[in-house]
């Protein structure tokens, strides 16, 4: 009888697993820390779907998801026309949370919330500062005494929405910049040494003293890194918050293209951080794969409408309403 029932147990247990939905995607890990929430919270409600995320980098997601080897991929920077081109197959981008990129730093002795310009920043990215005493810092903070010592300059070292991001601010705000080093996933960086991943980055600035680097809100708090305020269109000088965050995207909110693929860095507007951006699902319109489609769909409508409230604990901003209301429409496009 005993065995009887084990029996009965194996056969239940191998039926519920035989039903398990496993649904792969890859991508940004700018949004990482909010998605494996949101696929955490969706898990416990629908307990037979398990959403995995690889958080490898904005562009090892789209090429993941244009070879097929994930279902779906993420990104920070929008797909180009020719990357969808290339993937042979329409792809939806559908925006999910709003982020900063903010710059931090590790200067011993030094705690004091440092102001930086875009031209500042674009500069010390350029090997054009070099040292934490250049003048054209010293000038933007008055009072703090900032040491003689060279400044490490910490990058991406994979292809990166979060460097997207922040050569696409650096690129509107220097002339020189954009000259030299460009907007895209990966560039070739004129100084520094790199890091993989947001994280790679956020450690690599923590424990080295002197050091600059770039990544999400929520790296710089998990990690207690000293991040500066950034000077915006109005000439303000804005730390990055929900807030902050949520005022860069108040225009793109009425003016949003029907792509969804919107700029927002140095948007115009009081009290806006310079250095915000939408971060991106990337959906196929057409998959194959209906069953995992339906599901994916499912994910989204949830993530974008109710999963918003877990954006601000995790420092993120919630969509603008009147995106969600157009995303929910283009998930209609998409074969389920």
């Amino acid at each position: 009888m005993k065995t009887l029932f084990l029996a009965a147990i194996v056969l239940l247990a191998t039926a519920a697993s035989a039903q398990t939905v496993q649904i792969n995607g890859a991508g940004a890990t700018f949004p990482y820390p909010i998605y494996s929430k949101w696929f955490d919270e969706y898990h416990k409600v629908h307990p037979n779907v398990e959403i995995n995320y690889q958080s490898i980098g904005s562009g090892g997601g789209i090429r993941q998801l244009s070879a097929g080897t994930v279902f779906f991929g993420a990104s920070d920077g929008p797909m180009t026309n020719d990357q969808i081109t290339a993937a042979g197959f329409h792809i939806l981008h559908i925006p999910t949370v709003l982020g900063g990129v903010v710059p931090v730093y590790n200067i011993p002795d030094v705690s004091a919330e440092l102001h930086f310009t875009g031209k500042v920043l674009a500069d010390i990215y350029l090997g054009k500062i070099t040292k934490w005493n250049d003048a054209a810092i010293r000038n933007l903070n008055p009072g703090v005494n900032l040491p003689g010592a060279e400044i490490t300059v910490v990058h991406r070292s994979d292809g990166s929405g979060t460097s997207y991001i922040w050569c696409d601010y650096l690129s509107k705000v220097s002339p020189d910049y954009k000259k030299t080093v460009g907007v895209a996933t990966s560039v070739n960086w004129p100084v520094g040494v790199g890091g993989k991943g947001n994280e790679g980055v956020a450690g690599l600035v923590k424990q080295t003293p002197g050091s600059i680097g770039y990544v999400e809100l929520i790296y710089a708090l998990q990690n207690k890194i000293s991040y500066g305020a950034v000077q915006n269109q109005a000439g303000e000088w804005v730390r990055a918050s929900v807030e902050t965050v949520s005022n860069a995207a108040a225009a793109a909110a009425k003016n949003m293209p029907k792509d969804f693929r919107v700029s927002i860095t140095n948007a115009p507007g009081h009290d806006v951080y310079p250095i915000s951006s939408f971060t991106w699902l990337l959906l196929q319109e057409s998959p194959s794969d209906v069953a995992r489609s339906r599901i994916m769909v499912d994910f989204t409508r949830w993530a974008i409408s109710g999963g918003q409230g877990l954006a601000p604990q995790l420092g993120y901003a919630p969509i603008p309403q009147e995106v969600v209301a157009l995303e929910m429409e283009a998930l209609k496009r998409v074969k389920q």
